[in-house]
């Protein structure tokens, strides 16, 4: 592929504006291939056409080569760093509500948190602590092939525990720390795992699970983070024959009681992945060495280019994701610096005496999912409205510009990030020189706003079953409304689905997604397994439900997705994700559920709106001040953030039938911790909308 518009520099280290480098096609037909009536003829990165790859390089076939791979190449350069807590502060707040019907003042408490600078251990250090840790499980009486399972929030001591694993041939499986006490059940009785690593907080979740899970004999707790006593030894006196110790103790023990590393073969089980259950129960997804490994090769192929040691990359996500668990891994082979923060902690709104993750830690690269993105974006956005006039206009003006000059590759691009973008750039760090979308689709505007304002935003598409490959934007083919060309560890080919209109014969061909390569697994574990004729062919390919478009280039789009399609009264199907993506915009917006029924033409939203933008908007509509608790339930609100909403609809150019006729206005939360959104975010619909059934019901009851 050809490319042209680039500046002569080291693409490892340049902050390259967004916009389209390299030229198309991106992707290409399988030569030689038969055509099948009713598919594609299967689609491959260009620059792999002839064959697929598994393996980064010929010497990498498991984790543990890459472990050995980065403590000999990398050995003494910065790995994985953490933040140690110095001090939580908790702040006492009185706050309006309405109870009963009445307005009272109750007392809310805030959490902040105190923390230190980043301590790191380098790649040498980290294999050699997986060793002894790996040496420390063996001691425990656990052999290769026993199971380990990984119930915790993402940290260094996380990926240090299932690297320790790999060391000595033991499988580890994962579930999301959000996992509620069933679904943790679930996971541990069907694997047989037989020792459990966990944060300290979570440790009373095991009370009920183990009365299940016999086959538990080890519990290990992370000794890095507060831990209580008293939970330690309510577990004890609950099940006896446990044996419960500290990471580093384990560690001590395989210092006193070394023994020689276990090196696991390609073919063997790497981890047992729970999916988080969007969708349906969660169920264990088994992936091989050579799935994660081909995974890794599939991300090389994109990004081998682009990144390198002088990287650093925040880890927050949940490395019970597979993209988060396969990155991470890549970036031991890249010699990418890693530092591990959380959700809670990311921005300076948390911090007391401190800065947050990104100012401290100064990422080149951030990944993230659609929610944080928005955050960011409407984050940024207040701040510039609040600005004076001349300050607010110029900001406008010059990401109209950038945005223009950029679309014809023009000079000036980089001098208006230095004068006006300056601020957003440091609120990022400062470093910055690439964002990574997952996990969800993102909508245009905030794509746009967040590449033109800080540094471009790529999105990339995968599922836990195919270990995370499906689509990647390379950095140099920047857009903003396709998900990038094929990893070159897969292969694509799209499948008619009468049902919705989707046919490959279309221009441009559209239907469901499959995916077939060294990445995707060989079938689900457990009872789960009764689903595989569901899901595989019996030649190899993934069917994922979700339609895709190829476009003119050679890139891939998500377009709908077949659970979350909803056929309405008068035969048109609507996309709820899709249209959540692009009302999500709007700024009144903290979050939305789209809903359609199929007795009704139009679809209605359930919206948690922000209460700062919700008085201001009532406000400034002569609507008298009261309490957010009651000005949700106000229908001169709701009707003022409905025509919002439908403005922007049909700004989106969205058809009649995708216009919201209703919206539900609520001032409840959905977040991971009470299960109505997944761990990467994501919104559990099955949940959110059984609660406001009632208030749909009436919204629908009152529209002629």
């Amino acid at each position: 592929m050809a490319t042209s518009h680039l500046p002569n520099m080291s693409l490892k280290t340049a902050i390259v504006q967004p916009g389209m480098f390299k030229s198309a096609p991106f992707s290409l037909e399988v030569p030689n291939y038969p055509k099948i009536e009713g598919e594609t003829i299967p689609r491959r990165n260009a620059n792999f056409l002839t064959s697929l790859v598994s393996r980064p390089c010929e010497e990498i076939a498991t984790l543990f080569d890459v472990l050995l791979h980065s403590a000999e190449k990398f050995c003494d350069l910065d790995a994985v760093g953490t933040r140690r807590l110095i001090e939580t502060h908790v702040e006492v707040k009185k706050v309006k509500t309405v109870v009963d019907g009445v307005e009272k003042e109750i007392e809310k408490k805030w959490t902040f948190f105190e923390m230190g600078e980043f301590e790191f251990e380098t790649f040498g250090e980290h294999v050699t602590r997986c060793l002894k840790i790996g040496s420390g499980l063996r001691k425990l009486g656990l052999v290769p092939g026993d199971r380990l399972h990984v119930f915790a929030a993402t940290s260094e001591n996380w990926l240090a525990m299932s690297h320790a694993a790999v060391t000595q041939s033991m499988p580890i499986v994962t579930s999301y720390a959000t996992l509620g006490e069933e679904g943790l059940t679930t996971s541990l009785t069907q694997t047989s795992a037989k020792a459990i690593f966990i944060d300290p907080d979570l440790l009373s979740k095991l009370t009920i699970p183990l009365k299940s899970a016999t086959e538990i004999k080890f519990v290990i707790y992370d000794d890095q983070q507060p831990t209580s006593q008293s939970s330690i030894e309510n577990l004890k006196s609950s099940f006896p024959y446990l044996t419960i110790l500290s990471l580093n103790e384990i560690k001590t023990m395989g210092e006193i009681n070394p023994v020689d590393p276990v090196p696991p073969h390609p073919e063997d089980l790497c981890c047992i992945m729970y999916t988080s259950g969007t969708t349906g129960s969660p169920k264990g997804v088994p992936l091989k060495h050579r799935n994660i490994i081909a995974a890794l090769a599939g991300l090389d192929t994109m990004f081998a280019e682009y990144v390198g040691p002088t990287d650093s990359v925040l880890a927050y996500l949940p490395l019970a994701h597979s993209f988060e668990y396969a990155f991470e891994n890549a970036c031991f082979y890249w010699g990418v610096k890693m530092g591990y923060g959380s959700a809670r902690t990311l921005s300076d709104t948390s911090m007391r005496n401190c800065h947050g993750d990104i100012k401290t830690f100064r990422p080149t690269i951030l990944v993230g999912v659609p929610a944080v993105w928005e955050t960011i974006r409407k984050g940024i956005e207040a701040k510039v409205n609040k600005s004076g006039w001349l300050r607010r206009n110029l900001f406008w003006g010059a990401l109209g510009l950038k945005a223009w000059l950029c679309k014809y590759f023009l000079p000036g691009a980089g001098l208006l990030d230095k004068v006006v973008f300056k601020s957003v750039k440091a609120e990022m760090g400062g470093r910055l020189r690439a964002c990574f979308n997952g996990a969800g689709p993102l909508g245009k505007d905030t794509r746009r706003f967040i590449s033109f304002a800080a540094v471009p935003l790529v999105s990339g598409y995968g599922l836990t079953e195919t270990t995370a490959m499906g689509a990647l934007q390379d950095p140099l083919q920047w857009t903003d409304d396709t998900l990038g060309s094929i990893p070159g560890s897969i292969e694509i080919k799209l499948v008619d689905f009468p049902d919705a209109g989707y046919f490959s014969t279309s221009n441009p061909p559209q239907g469901e997604i499959l995916i077939r390569g060294d990445p995707v697994m060989d079938g689900y574990y457990g009872p789960s397994a009764s689903e595989n004729e569901g899901a595989l062919t019996k030649d190899g390919w993934f069917m994922t439900g979700d339609i895709g478009e190829w476009d003119s280039k050679g890139h891939l789009k998500i377009i709908d997705r077949k659970k979350n399609l909803v056929k309405t009264l008068n035969g048109e199907y609507i996309a709820l994700e899709k249209l959540e993506s692009i009302y999500r915009a709007a700024n009144i917006i903290s979050n939305i559920c789209i809903y359609a029924s199929p007795t009704r033409s139009k679809p209605i939203a359930i919206v948690i709106p922000d209460p700062k933008l919700l008085s201001a908007l009532a406000s400034n509509n002569n609507i008298r001040p009261r309490p957010h608790e009651q000005l949700v339930h106000e229908p001169e609100v709701r009707e003022l953030v409905l025509r919002e909403l439908q403005g922007l609809g049909r700004k989106a150019g969205l058809a009649p039938f995708e216009i919201i006729e209703g919206v539900v206005l609520t001032d409840g939360e959905w977040s991971s911790m009470n299960g109505l959104l997944t761990p990467a975010q994501k919104l559990a619909r099955r949940k959110i909308v059984p609660l406001y059934q009632a208030e749909i019901d009436a919204v629908y009851g009152k529209i002629k």
